[in-house]
């Protein structure tokens, strides 16, 4: 498993379902669509997206990072 960072290619809005799909070895629009079916059920599921894209730092940053 790779680190969790937004990467700067594939990103479709924010690059967390990109993010995830690489962190647990699947593609991105597999990602995606389990994303949109979780929509479908009552929970956060947005606002966990939101949380994610400002917590998550974009793969440029993170190589910078000492840690």
């Amino acid at each position: 498993m790779s680190s969790l960072a937004r990467p700067t290619n594939g990103r479709m809005i924010g690059g967390v379902c990109a993010a995830l799909a690489r962190r647990f070895g699947t593609s991105a629009t597999t990602m995606r669509v389990i994303f949109v079916l979780s929509c479908l059920l009552p929970g956060p599921q947005f606002l966990l997206y939101i949380a994610l894209w400002v917590l998550l730092p974009s793969e440029d940053k993170a190589a910078h990072t000492a840690w």
